[in-house]
């Protein structure tokens, strides 16, 4: 039985987010630049997004590149959003054959005007997609996106649409970059690192994290799916005990 076949369709995650490490350490590996392994991640990429649309789930969230990124080298930075501009570009034909609809959050005015352009356009293009939700956190964090929504909230309540009383979660959540997305069921980081990073503090309140050792541009349906097998062994209880859950 392969590993696809063992997975339970009726339990599978609605949403699951990841945190793509290890290209600059696959690269070093080979003796070549960074940008060398994040061209390799594109495969990945389409890997993962295939192997979700495929399977039936909603929603893929990958953290492409963090506002932290932009203190890495210029030249590395440079060189990925080249890479970002046509890989968008030569991807779009892919996501719409996939029926896959594209998005990103983060703050997108820090990108340069021609990954702002290509991104809109794909992401016109594929809004009438009904399959998969793909988001790109692009030029995200977190602690950014909870202080956008703190700023939000604050402006409500000065312009007495919101009373300070009726804050709560939902209200929250609301306010956050992924407004109208489920939170994640569950988050994968590669490369062996065990952090989140940055990457959807509020929304990965109750998410299950798997990490795995392997490299980014190493990871493939085979590993996605020993993932997914390893999300539909654990008991999720938010909170409860197991007994309670079983009933």
């Amino acid at each position: 039985m392969s590993l696809k076949d063992e997975l339970k369709q009726d339990r599978l995650p609605s949403h699951v987010a990841i945190i793509m490490d290890g290209n600059g350490r696959w690269a070093k590996k080979r003796g070549n630049a960074r940008v060398f392994g994040h061209k390799h991640g594109v495969t990945a990429v389409r890997e993962a997004t295939e192997t979700a649309a495929e399977l039936g789930i909603k929603y893929l969230t990958l953290y492409a590149f963090s506002t932290e990124n932009w203190n890495r080298p210029k030249t590395e930075v440079d060189a990925l959003m080249s890479l970002l501009v046509s890989t968008i570009s030569s991807e779009t034909s892919t996501l719409m054959k996939n029926n896959v609809r594209l998005n990103a959050i983060g703050c997108k005015e820090a990108l340069p005007k021609g990954v702002q352009a290509k991104l809109d356009t794909c992401i016109q293009k594929t809004s009438e997609n009904t399959g998969l939700t793909l988001t790109l956190a692009l030029s995200y964090s977190s602690r950014w996106e909870i202080i956008e929504a703190v700023k939000k909230i604050a402006a409500d309540v000065k312009a007495e649409q919101l009373n300070v009383e009726d804050i709560n979660a939902d209200v929250i959540s609301d306010k956050m970059a992924t407004a109208g997305i489920p939170d994640p069921e569950l988050m994968i980081r590669t490369s062996g690192e065990h952090r989140i990073s940055n990457f959807l503090l509020w929304q990965l309140a109750y998410s299950e994290l798997y990490f795995c050792d392997i490299l980014w541009p190493d990871f493939r349906r085979d590993d996605f799916y020993r993932a997914l097998l390893d999300f539909q062994g654990r008991e999720r209880r938010f909170g409860k005990t197991g007994d309670q859950i079983k009933k």
